[in-house]
């Protein structure tokens, strides 16, 4: 017999199964150095095409247009952010994929600094 439940209850199992089907099962390797920051863009010289899942395709296709993070490529394709890293992951040792460290923020600078360039700028332009 079945209950009203049911609908829900399978709706949730197919969202608990599908994410560990894109992963094959696997879980990202501990020591990997990519965090939400990452920076990923298709390499230049991508190996033969070999035929891709259609998930690792749409990220190669979103990272076409250059840089993103894998925070903005979580948004974009609304997979989980462990899934969109062991996709780039996975990617990235392929060779399609080039990952890199984000842009550190930049030192803050002294406020003396600051004010001296003004006062110059000042005393030239008026």
């Amino acid at each position: 017999m079945t209950t009203d439940d049911e609908p829900e209850l399978v709706q949730e199992a197919a969202e608990l199964v599908r994410p560990y089907v894109i992963t094959n099962g696997r879980d990202l390797v501990e020591d990997s150095a990519l965090s939400l920051l990452t920076l990923v863009t298709v390499a230049q010289e991508p190996p033969h095409q070999k035929p891709l899942d259609p998930e690792k395709q749409r990220l190669l296709e979103l990272c076409a247009g250059g840089f993103l993070s894998i925070a903005e490529i979580a948004g974009h394709t609304g997979f989980p952010v462990g899934i969109v890293k062991i996709l780039v992951f996975d990617l990235t040792e392929e060779g399609h994929l080039y990952a890199r460290a984000p842009i550190p923020s930049a030192q803050l600078v002294e406020r003396q600094i600051l004010e001296e360039v003004l006062n110059g700028l000042q005393a030239r332009f008026g």
